[in-house]
């Protein structure tokens, strides 16, 4: 059970609610290439317009700009694409993120206005967990309440998902509360059969999540350069992909037509499935089609299906939008945080809000 207090359980009326997003998204110049942290962020918005919040201040980070402002992550485009997705709510947006410019913006907004403050890590405190940083947030916004509402960024102690809990009352918003949510079930009580998938290209960010799930899954298929590399199973109950898809130079980029039909018998058998990292170098269509078939075998179990890890939550969606029949009953937004959350790992994001 979830046991940090929400947006639910505060009034919210009349409040300046500062808000920590997650608007770390994909760009191509100016242009946002995939939506998907904007789209899981209006939810818990349109919470706080319908319920009265008097301002809507966003916050969030953009990239890895190393503490130094860079124009080509500016957050002025997620402004742009915010008005289009909140059409008759003002959303302004400011090149900073503290001092005079930021708290006139704020004066001037209307009431039910959003503002959208600059990029934080632009200012090399944010990284630092600057509580210095967080009190000049808090002063120029004027905010009378915290709203975590990043699931992505909840694994890191920062200013703005750590510090900035300790200068105002702090709650999760809607979409950490669902992702937390899920995520505790699928760890404290799943529906057996449990079937975990893990891929990618790094053994040592997945070891602990394997680790974990030793206990608690029925199955667990390992494919994707983890698979390649030859990674040596703990436990019967692992399956590791044995035959591959290889490329002129001997490559191992894609689990092969064998290995595929096996983690489809796991998928037939299992009633949860969590999937975390792609099964071959997807980015190349030639060695996508494993992902690609678990992706679609997922979409129509009739299983709970967790889909974690930026990576695969990316790959997802884009096969989503080509087929709107397919399900799950989450795509997680929280990259690393899910891993390390499906890890058994204490979140700074999360662990720093107010208790029910």
């Amino acid at each position: 059970m979830f046991n940090k207090k929400t947006i639910k359980d505060i009034p919210v009326s009349g409040k300046t609610v500062l808000v920590r997003t997650d608007y770390n998204v994909p760009l191509n110049g100016s242009t946002i290439t995939d939506d998907l942290r904007i789209q899981a962020s209006i939810p818990t918005i349109e919470y706080l317009l319908k319920n009265g919040a008097a301002k809507i201040i966003l916050i969030s980070h953009l990239g890895r700009p190393n503490g130094k402002s860079d124009p080509a992550l500016s957050l002025a485009p997620v402004a742009d694409h915010l008005r289009t997705l909140l059409p008759g709510t003002a959303v302004d947006f400011v090149p900073e993120i503290t001092g005079p410019e930021v708290s006139s913006a704020v004066d001037r907004l209307p009431q039910g206005g959003i503002l959208l403050l600059e990029n934080l890590r632009f200012s090399p405190d944010e990284e630092a967990n600057s509580e210095d940083f967080a009190r000049n947030i808090v002063a120029s916004t004027h905010a009378d309440v915290f709203v975590q509402d990043g699931f992505a960024v909840v694994h890191r102690a920062h200013a703005s998902t750590d510090a900035i809990t300790k200068l105002l009352p702090s709650v999760a918003g809607l979409l950490v509360e669902d992702e937390a949510t899920n995520l505790l079930k699928v760890l404290n009580d799943p529906i057996h059969p449990v079937l975990v998938i893990i891929g990618g290209a790094k053994v040592k960010d997945k070891h602990p999540l394997i680790d974990n799930f030793l206990s608690i899954a029925d199955d667990i298929a390992v494919g994707g350069k983890i698979a390649a590399d030859g990674y040596d199973s703990p436990s019967p109950k692992v399956f590791v992909a044995d035959d591959f898809v290889e490329d002129s130079t001997g490559a191992k980029l894609d689990i092969g037509p064998k290995s595929t039909a096996k983690i489809f018998d796991m998928i037939n058998n299992a009633k949860t499935v969590i999937w975390n990292g792609l099964l071959g170098k997807a980015e190349e269509p030639a060695y996508a089609e494993s992902s690609h078939a678990v992706a679609e075998a997922l979409g129509r179990s009739s299983a709970t299906v967790i889909i974690g890890g930026g990576d695969t939550a990316g790959f997802v969606e884009n096969l989503k939008a080509k087929d709107p029949t397919l399900r799950y009953s989450l795509i997680s937004t929280g990259g690393g945080a899910s891993l390390e959350f499906l890890s058994g790992e204490s979140l700074p994001g999360i662990e720093s809000l107010s208790n029910k």
